[in-house]
């Protein structure tokens, strides 16, 4: 069993920069695809990027490509997702995600991930 813990939410201006971080507990990390979520209110929660085991491999969906950054340590058992350029439309509650996966697989079905977090809120004003 893994438990995501994920931090570093707040509230910021447009334009202004944050980064969420994700500590795992349980499990073995680096047996996990990792991705983070996103889920705005009365919205269906969705994807915003995806790292592979290694790290090696990353996507992102287009809302957020060029200005998110998804990173992991496997050492240290966190994922961190660096945000910049930051819009009043990024504004939801970012969820952290693991799944259990073979080689370089990773996955942007919400579905499919296995473990999340509690949440944690990003406030974005104009």
């Amino acid at each position: 069993q893994v438990q995501l813990v994920e931090s570093g939410g707040g509230l910021v201006q447009a334009g202004g920069s944050l980064t969420l971080s994700c500590a795992a507990s349980g499990g073995t990390f680096s047996s996990n695809a990792m991705a983070w979520f996103r889920q705005a209110p009365g919205k269906e929660r969705d994807f915003v990027a995806t790292v592979s085991r290694s790290g090696d491999s990353t996507y992102y969906a287009d809302s957020v490509k060029g200005r998110f950054t998804i990173s992991r340590d496997n050492a240290k058992n966190t994922v961190n997702l660096q945000m910049k350029s930051l819009k009043p439309e990024d504004t939801a509650v970012y969820y952290c995600a693991a799944k259990v996966v073979r080689g370089s697989y990773f996955t942007t079905r919400l579905k499919e991930y296995d473990y999340w977090g509690q949440g944690t809120q990003v406030t974005v004003s104009s």
